[in-house]
Parts: C-alpha cells; structure tokens; sequence
C-alpha cells in the first residue's frame, strides 16, 4: 500500500512541476504592453481560470492529499522497531572467531602449539 501510494505521490509531483512550467506567467504580457499597447490586462484580474490552471489546483491538492495520507502510514507503522537506533548491531550478531591469531591461524595449525616454532631459523 504504501509503494503504490509512493509511486502514486511520485507521479503527481512530476506532473505538478510539468503543469507550472508549462504555464504562462502572469506578468508575462507586461512587455507587449509597454511596447505595443496591447494588453489591456497587464497586471489587472485575468477572467476565469485556464485549464491549465485549474488541472494544477486539482493535481496540487491530490499532490497534499498523498503527503498527508504517506505521512499517515509511516506514522502508524507495525512492528516494534520505530528507529534506527533501535536495530541490532552488526557486531552484536557476529560470528565468534575460531582464533585470536592472524590469518584464521589455529592453535592446532602451528607445531608443538607454539607459533614461534613456525619462523624460519636464522642462518648462520
């Protein structure tokens, strides 16, 4: 449930982003209106809202409604682990190693048990 309402949250979020940047900007015909006159609305009220607009006020609040509902979720998870400080360590299921020595060396390895036996003996 919640990996689809992510991907869903996902999905909105990209087609709110592609919706603003595709709009026309309200100040946007203040140039033609200093250069030709044209624009009897510079900054005035622009009428009725495009379809433009009003597909990113319903993606934009479907955009909030999946936030709130994701919070929801991670809010009321199951399970007894609420952080990640609250995991097991690694170290605490490790495995015990077999020797102290390097190299997985076994007292069993060396001969006589003494692992200075093992070293070449100087040549005089």
């Amino acid at each position: 449930m919640q990996s689809f309402a992510l991907v869903i949250h996902v999905v909105l979020a990209a087609a709110v982003i592609g919706l603003v940047l595709i709009q026309h900007g309200k100040g946007a015909d203040a140039g033609a209106a200093f250069g030709s006159g044209a624009s009897a609305t510079v900054f005035g009220a622009g009428g009725s809202a495009s379809f433009l607009t009003k597909s990113t006020t319903v993606l934009a609040a479907a955009f909030f409604l999946t936030s709130i509902f994701l919070f929801y979720l991670a809010a009321n998870r199951e399970g007894s682990v609420r952080s990640v400080t609250d995991i097991p360590g690694i170290i605490e299921n490790a495995p015990v190693p077999a020797s102290d020595l390097p190299g997985g060396i076994t007292e069993s390895d060396t001969i006589d048990g003494d692992t200075e036996s093992d070293l070449p003996k100087p040549v005089n």
